[in-house]
């Protein structure tokens, strides 16, 4: 989730990578986690488990480990990743620096951590779900699905939610106001306010009110800006068109048929499930360990909490074809709205030797994560670490052309 107080130009919150092709965007432990990788793309079993019979001593591509390892000489505590290929019998698992800055304990292949706004990508694909299902149109204006009490314009009678629509909240195109930006929230999520309010509850139509209370970026549909604001509202389109909250209709038409029973969205519960590590992030001159908060602020724009074999499976699924139909594919992918950059909730980034891989990143308070998969969904690859992206610069695709620029294993 890309939430960080308002800095200079140079240290701006992260949005999707540009391409590279012009046309936008410690110590080691390593090992092969002997998880059928075909259970981990169609979901055809129950969650996976690993036990230590599970394993065996295969290196992972030396490419993707030393770029792991580049990650924590860069000041990440911690880095692990999960490659899942379709054809290839086991799931490879590596990692680099620890879990835990205390324990010295590495990270574990069964480690939950907050996913940010990798959440975003299950969101939008319930939505369109529900497009398929013909209960809205992304065409539709969102005042049309929003439940009673939720404000729709701000003070002065500003435009507000009134002219934008479905598809505009979900391709980042709405221009509204990015509520994580508002100079007195961010201070108390990631600035010297966060240790008094860590644990602070917020409500949705609360972090509205902070949107509304700010001019709008742009017009609705004139450009992309990137705004947590947007999924914040889908959050609440969901509820008002099926009369459930999203995680429940996440879980229901996502989690439960893909079996990924280690992924959870925890609203106001600040622990994460066991197991996990730590997770730490950079406040002024120190480091503050951030693994416990209230993640109501984030909400459906990036409470998410998962694990890596969660991620492969459930973006391997989407990306081949389980979730939506043919028509709902080619709009999840359709980044012509935004001139090349974002397309509903997902992303390709074109790598240096010519590979476009899809996919989403997440950023929250002492995590980062990435997912990115080939087109067809077969080839996917997962990292994580145990820090955010302001607290340690993260080459946004390096551990990504490691993995599919390198010569196959």
């Amino acid at each position: 989730m890309t939430k960080r107080p308002r800095r200079p130009a140079a240290a701006r919150p992260p949005r999707p990578a540009p391409r590279s092709s012009g046309r936008h965007r410690g110590t080691f432990r390593t090992g092969t986690l002997a998880v059928l990788a075909a259970l981990l793309l169609t979901g055809s079993a129950g969650p996976s488990r690993v036990s230590p019979s599970a394993l065996d001593h295969r290196r992972p591509p030396a490419s993707t480990t030393r770029a792991l390892h580049r990650l924590v000489h860069g000041g990440a505590p911690g880095a692990a990743s999960l490659t899942t290929r379709a054809g290839f019998p086991t799931a490879r698992f590596s990692t680099a620096g620890v879990a835990d800055l205390r324990s010295g304990r590495p990270m574990g292949p069964q480690d939950r951590f907050r996913a940010g706004s990798l959440t975003k990508t299950l969101v939008a694909t319930v939505v369109l779900q529900l497009a398929a299902e013909h209960r809205l149109s992304l065409a539709d204006r969102a005042t049309a699905h929003l439940p009673p009490g939720v404000p729709a314009t701000g003070p002065g009678d500003r435009t507000g939610l009134r002219r934008v629509t479905i598809r505009q909240l979900l391709n980042h195109t709405s221009g509204l106001f990015n509520y994580t930006d508002d100079p007195r929230l961010s201070e108390n999520l990631f600035g010297t306010g966060f240790g008094a309010h860590r644990y602070d509850p917020h409500t949705p139509a609360e972090l509205l009110r902070t949107t509304l209370s700010h001019h709008p970026t742009a017009a609705p549909g004139t450009r992309y800006s990137y705004s947590n604001t947007n999924y914040l509202v889908l959050g609440q389109v969901i509820r008002a068109v099926t009369g459930h909250p999203y995680a429940t209709e996440i879980r229901r038409r996502l989690l439960v048929p893909a079996r990924l029973g280690h992924t959870s969205f925890p609203g106001t519960d600040p622990a994460l499930p066991t197991p996990h590590g730590r997770a730490y992030s950079r406040i002024g001159d120190r480091r503050v360990d951030t693994t416990s908060l209230n993640p109501s602020w984030a909400g459906p724009a990036g409470e998410m909490v998962t694990t890596l074999g969660d991620l492969n499976r459930f973006y391997s699924a989407l990306l081949g074809g389980r979730f939506l139909a043919p028509r709902q594919m080619a709009q999840i992918r359709d980044e012509k709205r935004t001139g090349g950059i974002y397309g509903l909730g997902l992303y390709a980034t074109e790598l240096p030797c010519g590979v476009t891989v899809w996919g989403h990143r997440g950023d929250i308070n002492g995590s980062y994560a990435r997912t990115a998969a080939t087109a067809d969904g077969r080839h996917v690859l997962s990292y994580r670490l145990n820090t955010d992206a302001h607290s340690t610069p993260v080459p946004d695709t390096a551990v990504l052309t490691a993995e599919f620029c390198a010569s196959r294993d």
